[in-house]
């Protein structure tokens, strides 16, 4: 990690963005004293990290993108013994709660689990003593669509009931759907943060015109970038004065256009372009 400086909330959901190797994981592992940082320092709820990891974890859910589980023990029983081990109450109809809204079957051995269902067990743990500081590392992978949609709204109730989420993930889609905000970071270094609207925002939508005769010159219209063309289509990236774009393209006969909104996915790509131009 080099110089990053970063803040989650109480009430908001983080996005934690970047390639393998970028540092998400070795800030989470810092976070819960798992290693321990060269320089600087990290805190949870006010309580250092390192110095006082104990105080600082007791706070914490956390889901890791590897998670190892006891096989030859039941569901209940791995929730039983990690309740058992919190500081704080875990209540029984939490887990169930939990169990059923994720279609978790507990009384089943976690080795006869799919990797759909370890993940859910995982959200389990994670989840059910109401953490004040939730950590998810991949935290929908395996799962269906259903309940990934299931996750997501889990997440935003506990965000809106006061909680601070760090979501880890690589699914843009998911993290523009669920996430308040997003830190993009790239070999170590923090490139972009801010929230998901602002980012979309600032980022330029993408056409796919196909015409009736001869493609008209686009290129030459402030705020279009070319990113392919031939004879009869073109896509291009556009962020600008649409009235520009509209009174160039009124002399031609059009037969198709889409216009795609900005994705989260584009304005990622196109910091990491950015960055590598620099």
């Amino acid at each position: 990690m080099d110089d990053l400086s970063l803040k989650v909330v109480s009430g908001e959901i983080l996005g934690f963005l970047g390639p393998n190797g970028a540092g998400k994981s070795t800030t989470i592992r810092i976070l819960l004293d798992l290693i321990r940082p060269s320089s600087g320092s990290a805190a949870i709820l006010g309580h250092d990290c390192q110095r006082d990891g104990v105080r600082a974890r007791e706070s914490c859910g956390y889901l890791p993108g590897d998670l190892r589980l006891y096989d030859t023990w039941k569901g209940e029983e791995v929730t039983r013994f990690v309740a058992d081990l919190r500081r704080v109450r875990v209540a029984k109809a939490e887990i169930a709660d939990l169990a059923d809204r994720l279609d978790l079957d507990l009384e089943r051995t976690v080795g006869d689990y799919s990797k759909g269902n370890r993940q859910k067990l995982g959200l389990v743990l994670a989840l059910a003593h109401r953490p004040q500081v939730i950590i998810l590392d991949e935290p929908t992978s395996g799962l269906d669509p259903m309940r990934q949609r299931t996750v997501w709204e889990l997440l935003r109730e506990r965000a809106d009931e006061g909680a601070a989420v760090l979501l880890s993930s690589h699914v843009m889609s998911e993290v523009e759907t669920v996430c308040d905000r997003v830190a993009v970071l790239r070999h170590g270094q923090l490139l972009r943060a801010g929230p998901v609207g602002e980012l979309l925002a600032a980022a330029p939508a993408r056409l796919d015109i196909s015409f009736d005769g001869s493609v008209p010159d686009l290129a030459s219209i402030h705020g279009v970038s070319m990113l392919r063309s031939n004879h009869r289509a073109v896509s291009l990236a556009f962020q600008g004065d649409p009235n520009d774009l509209i009174r160039k393209l009124a002399g031609s006969r059009i037969s198709e256009i889409a216009v795609r909104p900005p994705r989260l996915d584009d304005v990622v790509l196109q910091l990491y372009e950015q960055e590598d131009a620099a």
